[in-house]
Order: C-alpha cells, then structure tokens, then sequence
C-alpha cells in the first residue's frame, strides 16, 4: 500500500516509521521545510532505538527503512497514487479544512482519508464527496512503541473502510478501539485529561512539587495500570470499597479552567519542554534526539517485560 503523511512533526514522522515497518511505501511531507528536513534524523535515531531492543534488524533503516520512506517537499507529490492519505498537521479547524479542499483536488475517489486528530471533530470541515472514506485514525506518541489506534467513522462512512482500516491496525501488530462515532478525546485522552486536571491544581496550589506528583503516578498508580486497567482493578480492591470511597470524597473534581498557572509562567520563559532544553524539568542540555532515544529505550524494556506478563483479562459479556 502507498501512504501519504501530511505532517511530519511529532506525530507524523512516528507513523511514517510504523508503516514502513509493516512493508508500505510512505510519502511525507509537511509544509515547514525545517520541520520536514528534521524528520529522517528522528526516524533514525528511533530505528536506532528499535535496533538496540532486538525489535527490528539492525541494518533495517540503511536497507530497507530509506527507501521506504520518502521526505517531499511538494503536497501534489506526495499523495499521487496513494491509496491512504494520513492528516497530522496542527489540531486548528482553519488549517486543516483547507488541507482537505486542497486533497479533495488531488485524491482519486477510491484514496482513504484519514485524520490523527486527538480532539477535533474534523468531519464537517471534510468536503461532501469524500466522507464516504474517510475516518479517523488517532496514535498515541511514539507510534512506533504505543500501540493503540483509536478508529473513528463519520456520519458518513463506510463500514467497509472502518473494517479495513480495523485489518491495517492489526497488521501492524497494534491494538484499534473502533468507536460507534466520534467523541472529543476518545477513551486514553479523556482519562489522561482528567488525571492532568487534577495534576496541574495539584502543581498551581503548591501541595507538592513536580517531581513528588509524577513518583506518585510512577510509584502508586503506574504498577498496576497496564496489567489491571482501571475498572479490572476495581473488581480486585472490591466495588463495595469503591462505592465508599466515591461516598466519602471530601473534595471536587477540578473544574475545566483552560488553562494552568504554572505552564503559562513555564511558556513565558521560554521552557516549552523537552524540545528547548526545558519545561517542568531541566533536561540538562540534552538534544531532543538524545532525550527521545532514552525515552525510547526505557519504554521499549517495559513493553518487553509486559510482553511476558501481559494483561489480566476477563472474557468481555454483552
């Protein structure tokens, strides 16, 4: 199958590496050339990463990974003849309608179009004629090691292009949730939204530090999380706790204020995060390619370990 990524930032340059690895040709492009010119040193410093753990070949990216994946600078170019069009720009409603009337010109009828969007419902800003195929189809970062897809249809579409793309998740040996339709955040956002709620009254008040919150979910809630869930792990502690506990709260949930102190301060010195050096930490001078490589190579001996344990699951009843 030929793909093409429009986007290649964060996202975009992860899910060109995911579908090379699973033998597609991709085409990427992104409308900042220093933005497109970034991404094949990220792929390669991730097919590095993937190396190292054992989880691909380690000459995968000179022999095969540069040919598969081709950085172009032009749009037209970049989706002529693909069979499925992937949409990863910047989450504004302006940007992206106009990239969908831009494809609607250049798509032959039978491409799919897909959007990574986490929170925008992208459906009305789709031109008519191509609703029938398109869909979403939503990653979590880095692609290339998380592996739930969340796959959304529109009003419109087709079963047969949901069951497709469902087959193209697995394929790739990912997990896809399909949704009956669209909701802003999915399921994984929503929680990490309210967990990040909370997180950040907890940081604005002062309660404790950065640090302190984040060994808390390490240490307290991250354990048991990807063996149990949330509501598995409910039926072990036993709902009549959890129907005490949701009685006896002496606290509101957060309200959704749009916004939190402490990032506003952060941005307005400049600390954006990993990408310039700093953010609620310091990262010590470290390049971004260094930091993602180490996060890379940690999350890649879970996932390892995880592999040999695996989830505790009861059958699903109707």
């Amino acid at each position: 199958m030929k793909i093409a990524i429009i986007g290649a930032g964060t996202m975009g340059h992860g899910l060109a590496l995911v579908y090379a690895l699973g033998g597609h040709v991709v085409a990427l492009t992104d409308s900042r050339a220093e933005t497109l010119a970034t991404a094949p040193s990220l792929i390669e410093a991730a097919c590095r990463s993937l190396a190292e753990a054992g989880e691909i070949a380690p000459d995968w990216h000179a022999t095969q990974g540069a040919a598969a994946i081709n950085c172009v600078p032009d749009l037209a170019a970049t989706v002529a003849g693909a069979d499925l069009v992937i949409e990863a720009i910047t989450e504004r409603p302006d940007a992206k309608r106009e990239v969908y009337t831009t494809l609607d010109k250049l798509l032959p009828p039978s491409a799919v179009l897909a959007s990574n969007t986490s929170y925008l419902d992208v459906f009305p800003l789709i031109p008519p004629a191509r609703q029938a195929r398109a869909l979403i189809m939503h990653w979590y970062t880095p692609p290339y090691l998380v592996d739930l897809v969340d796959i959304v249809p529109g009003p419109q579409t087709s079963p047969d292009v949901i069951a497709a793309m469902r087959q193209l998740v697995l394929d790739l040996g990912k997990v896809p949730i399909v949704f009956r339709h669209f909701i802003s955040g999915y399921v994984a956002n929503r929680v990490q939204s309210a967990i990040a709620l909370e997180v950040y009254r907890l940081l604005d008040e002062g309660v404790v530090s950065a640090a302190d919150i984040d060994n808390s979910v390490i240490h307290g809630l991250a354990l048991r999380m990807p063996v149990l869930g949330v509501l598995a792990k409910a039926d072990f502690t036993g709902l009549p706790l959890q129907r005490d506990a949701l009685a006896n709260r002496t606290y509101a949930p957060p309200p959704v204020r749009g916004r939190c102190d402490t990032i506003d301060r952060l941005l307005a010195a400049g600390n954006s995060g990993v990408m310039s050096g700093r953010g609620f930490f310091d990262w010590q001078g470290r390049t971004p390619e260094d930091l993602f490589r180490e996060r890379d190579r940690r999350l890649l001996a879970l996932k390892r370990a995880f592999r040999a344990v695996g989830p505790l699951q009861a059958p699903e009843t109707s």
